[in-house]
């Protein structure tokens, strides 16, 4: 397995990583809007929860879109140095 089965699968489980490093800022928004409610505000909101409470509660396009894409800033630099230390380490990257 050490020396067949793990060096096959090498390329896939990196990119599978370095991908999922992306998506860390996500934090199943769907699951939340479920029980959100303004008693739960404080303790209960993420990135995506605040941005859809700024963007269609309060109608504040402008600002919700800059975290959206403030959010979406991080991902892609997470995702770049993920991609920069498997280079690094494992001599494998995405590009």
């Amino acid at each position: 397995m050490i020396s067949i089965s793990l060096p096959g699968m090498l390329p896939t489980i990196v990119l599978m990583f370095i991908l999922r490093i992306g998506s860390l800022l996500e934090a199943g928004t769907e699951q939340i809007l479920t029980m959100y409610n303004p008693l739960v505000y404080q303790t209960g909101d993420v990135i995506g929860t605040f941005v859809y409470r700024m963007g269609l509660g309060q109608q504040d396009y402008s600002f919700s879109t800059a975290v959206g894409l403030f959010n979406s800033a991080v991902g892609f630099l997470l995702i770049v140095i993920g991609n920069m230390l498997s280079r690094k380490f494992l001599q494998r990257s995405i590009w």
